[in-house]
């Protein structure tokens, strides 16, 4: 006799560490182009690989439903998709303020080792993490941490390339993440949560001058200034983030 008793829907697997890579690049130049899709070309250069590699895994995420793919247009992640490279993003940051605040890991380096941890902690891990951490709501370079809901709340900022001179700013984010760049501007104290104030800009020299509390004033190339979003002051948030090597938590 033939069972007429519906088989049970089976999980899907995990996303190996290569979708979940896939994955974050999307959901990064999306938000970089106005949640536009991204070309074949672009993406393949991000990830560095061949175009021809990048469209097959194109392809595998929307038959996955984690992508809508159009042939010759480009590819833009599903709402599931959306989900799922939040939840990367959220492991990474967390990994990563981990490393610095607890292990005391200096914040130039651990990119690549939250890179590396990202793909296999524990969402029970994990959950303990942002326990430990008092709750973050950013990384050590500022960058904000996903919610356990898939929630991101990246307000719009001015840099040290634009913001209005004269007046107090603080630091809030620093999106060039090179190690000798990050390495440098904790030499210079333009660390998250320090207080510097743009004098003057220099746009024939392509630089600004920079005062900074009880310190020399010190030049920096536009660039590098447009590497570094700020906040007035006065609404400046937690500050907490503001020493990026040396506070540890308790493990008791």
């Amino acid at each position: 006799m033939v069972s007429t008793t519906p088989k049970r829907a089976q999980p899907a697997p995990p996303a190996s560490s290569t979708v979940e890579n896939y994955l974050k690049q999307l959901f990064r130049q999306q938000r970089a182009n106005g949640n536009g899709m991204v070309s074949m070309g672009s993406l393949a250069a991000a990830m560095g690989v061949a175009p021809g590699t990048a469209t097959s895994m194109a392809k595998s995420l929307a038959e996955s439903g984690l992508a809508r793919y159009a042939p010759r247009t480009g590819v833009r992640l599903s709402p599931a998709g959306e989900q799922l490279a939040l939840h990367v993003i959220r492991r990474h940051r967390l990994v990563e303020l981990f490393l610095v605040k607890v292990l005391q890991l200096d914040w130039s380096v651990v990119d690549d080792e939250a890179e590396r941890l990202e793909h296999t902690i524990s969402d029970r891990v994990l959950e303990r993490m942002d326990a430990l951490l008092d709750f973050p709501t950013a990384d050590p370079h500022g960058d904000p941490i996903p919610s356990a809901g898939g929630r991101l709340h990246e307000p719009r900022r001015l840099s040290l390339a634009n913001c209005p001179l004269g007046a107090p700013q603080r630091i809030a984010r620093v999106l060039d993440q090179d190690p000798n760049f990050l390495q440098f501007v904790e030499r210079v104290e333009l660390v998250p949560g320090a207080v510097v104030t743009v004098v003057s800009r220099l746009i024939a020299a392509g630089a600004v001058q920079l005062q900074r509390a009880r310190r020399e004033p010190i030049s920096l190339g536009l660039p590098a200034a447009g590497s570094i979003l700020v906040e007035p002051r006065q609404v400046a948030g937690n500050t907490s983030r503001s020493q990026p090597r040396r506070e540890r938590k308790n493990l008791s």
